[in-house]
């Protein structure tokens, strides 16, 4: 696997048809075991890769797996001429995606409003999916209370007040509430992806027909690994909607990130532990397919400790063994400083090693780049 970073950025765009005849965009991009990724409704193929909020989680999720991305039905390069938004139109898309993809079996990551989705999918079909993550997500959407549903009306107003208008004015407070901690020119993009993604009309009808979505009562009966992240300030979806999530599915593990957004911003210390756990969290699908392409085993001397590390650790004390600095590994991996750091401590102890001199023996422990390949 590459490093953070280092894969080009480019991706290969192709159409496939919905159950009604709309046409969906979806994006493959990446390498490694497949991810396909239940989208939320503000997305654009295109304008991803140019985006200072969205092309991390492109560049980043594509060097830990091949990810498959789409646009919603009505939104960016899917069709925006659609007879509906319901809830299971929007399943039905996520299931022509998925045999255009040509995978039989793929881990699920459902963002945001894609999580209730990729929830129906995996009950519908759990011979296909192998493990599910929820990032930002919900069992239910707007509650039946009188605050909730004012604050939907109001909502909706400013989107048919304000959606298409040129300056950013009604659409700020949409992306205020996605990221409160972002740049000037970070809301500024967000604010005029919101006009380019879709129409007003495609907007309203969007967020009216999401009111009935309710998948708590599936929870009890999913039947795999399940990881759930979910930001603690994130105001989009509140942190005990996460809770809910985690609560109902047996055996799911809740990861609460230290963030007020609910899109992870590159340059906050939440983004990486993120995709640590993505990363880690994804490794025995990884295990699972290097067996069932039997690939070489490992040196018989190889210290046991090295097989604990995980994908990041490995690549962290490859750098390591190439002579690198923590400096220029944090730049490398785009990681900040600390999280090198605390990489190392997690590798030193796995590996056993302590003292001064434990830096070049965790070096001195790697046997060169093929036997890190036969790990990857």
């Amino acid at each position: 696997m590459m490093a953070r970073g280092n894969l080009p950025l480019s991706q290969t765009v192709r159409f496939c048809e919905s159950a009604d005849g709309v046409r969906i965009a979806y994006a493959r991009y990446g390498r490694g075991i497949p991810l396909i990724i239940s989208t939320c409704w503000l997305s654009h193929l295109e304008y991803d890769l140019e985006s200072p909020v969205w092309k991390h989680f492109v560049r980043d999720l594509g060097a830990v797996a091949t990810t498959i991305r789409y646009d919603e039905r009505g939104f960016g390069l899917s069709d925006w001429q659609v007879p509906d938004f319901s809830f299971e139109s929007r399943i039905s898309d996520l299931e022509a995606v998925v045999e255009a993809s040509g995978f039989e079996k793929f881990a699920l990551l459902g963002m945001a409003q894609g999580g209730p989705v990729a929830v129906a999918y995996t009950h519908r079909h759990p011979e296909r999916v192998s493990r599910l993550i929820l990032h930002g997500s919900y069992t239910a959407s707007a509650g039946p209370t009188l605050e909730t549903a004012e604050m939907e009306e109001a909502l909706t107003r400013m989107i048919e007040v304000g959606w298409a208008r040129p300056e950013g004015r009604f659409r700020r407070v949409f992306t205020d509430m996605l990221m409160p901690r972002a740049t000037p020119e970070q809301m500024t993009w967000v604010d005029d992806l919101m006009r380019v993604s879709t129409s007003t009309e495609n907007a309203v009808a969007f967020r009216q027909q999401r009111m009935d979505v309710d998948v708590s009562p599936l929870l009890p009966e999913l039947d795999l690994p399940t990881l759930v992240l979910h930001a603690r300030g994130d105001q989009m979806n509140e942190l005990a909607a996460g809770r809910m999530l985690a609560a109902g599915i047996p055996g799911a593990r809740l990861v609460t990130l230290e963030s007020d957004n609910h899109i992870l911003l590159a340059d906050e210390p939440a983004w990486p532990v993120f995709l640590d756990e993505v990363n880690e969290f994804l490794e025995p699908d990884r295990a699972t397919l290097a067996a069932d392409q039997d690939v070489p085993p490992v040196h018989r001397n190889r210290p046991a400790g090295l097989d604990q590390l995980t994908r990041r650790e490995r690549e962290v004390l490859q750098l390591v063994a190439a002579g690198k600095d923590n400096r220029e590994i944090a730049t490398e991996l785009t990681l900040s400083l600390r999280t090198v750091e605390r990489h190392l401590q997690t590798i030193y102890r796995k590996l056993g090693l302590f003292g001064s001199a434990q830096r070049t023996a965790a070096a001195a422990l790697l046997h060169g780049p093929d036997d890190y390949a036969s790990t990857a």
